[in-house]
């Protein structure tokens, strides 16, 4: 559970939970009040193993809706995800295959390729795609580059040159805002695997997979002590609907259109602990002796860098 505010003041919400463990399902919902513009979508990875790689195939789904512009929704999918490299040599991580993205108030839809990197030739990050009308399937723009520094577009019809769509190094980093882990929640992931997160940069692989393997262990006895009694796990911000994916329980429809009753409301539905009507106080300093080593560990590994 997070927030952010940008250049323009404006704010943004966002929020994950893990709704379902076996198989595992994560669903997201992100709002920007000023600019009327949410997120919501869920993640269902399963993975292969291929030798020397692992590769993640997400499935699922991501909407975002642009309130403010027509009403227009754009339907995402996601490419798959691959770590090379892990029992001998660089371990790199990269995307591959085919994403989408598709807007049928507006008739148009992105394919789009994300190239792996080959044995010998090639290099990484390179994409590769198409806007296109649907009705008609006729090509407008072609799409070329880094999807990590730069991205080119170009005009298919007039066959003019690429010009830069995107580029990374002209964009600016918001810092997430988050409460410190005395005001969060048990199972928030940064108070829930701090002691991993501790590790992990620390490079204790040992100490890792010592607190992970605590954290599964308390997770498969919650799971134990439900299956005795019968009852079943309900997930806090999100819900099964109809259509087979999970949705945000606060609905869009009742977000109000004015930026600061949007807040409000978003802002009590995401942020108040369990239990009560108190809200994370987002004032107080971190003190957690964890959080803090972690952040030394991490200020230190940037300075050698």
């Amino acid at each position: 559970m997070s927030g952010c505010t940008f250049d323009d003041k404006s704010s943004a919400f966002f929020v994950a939970e893990q709704v379902s463990h076996h198989p595992p399902i994560t669903a997201m919902f992100y709002h920007c009040p000023e600019h009327h513009i949410a997120i919501e979508g869920d993640l269902r990875p399963k993975s292969r193993f291929f030798g020397n790689s692992v590769g993640m195939l997400l499935e699922g789904y991501a909407k975002i809706h642009f309130n403010k512009w027509g009403n227009e929704e754009y339907l995402v999918t996601y490419p798959n995800m691959y770590a090379r490299g892990i029992l001998f040599g660089k371990m790199v991580l990269e995307l591959g295959e085919t994403s989408t993205v598709t807007c049928e108030q507006s008739d148009l839809m992105f394919e789009v390729e994300f190239k792996t990197k080959g044995l010998i030739w090639g290099s990484y990050n390179q994409i590769s795609g198409k806007i296109k009308r649907i009705s008609t399937k006729e090509v407008l723009y072609d799409i070329s580059g880094n999807w990590q520094t730069t991205i080119y577009i170009a005009d298919h019809r007039k066959k003019s040159e690429p010009v830069v769509l995107f580029d990374s190094s002209k964009e600016t980093v918001v810092p997430q805002t988050v409460a410190c882990v005395a005001e969060q929640e048990a199972n928030e992931s940064r108070n829930l695997w701090k002691n991993v997160t501790k590790a992990i940069v620390e490079s204790d692989l040992d100490a890792a997979t010592k607190h992970k393997s605590a954290i599964e262990e308390e997770q498969r006895e919650v799971a134990k002590r439900r299956e005795a009694d019968g009852s079943r796990f309900v997930p806090r911000f999100f819900q099964l609907e109809i259509d087979g994916f999970y949705h945000p329980n606060l609905l869009l429809k009742d977000i109000p259109d004015d930026p600061q009753q949007a807040t409000d409301k978003i802002t009590q539905w995401i942020f108040t602990k369990s239990g009560g009507e108190e809200l994370q106080d987002f004032s107080k300093p971190e003190e957690d002796p964890v959080v803090r080593a972690t952040a030394a560990a991490v200020a230190a590994k940037s300075r050698r860098h």
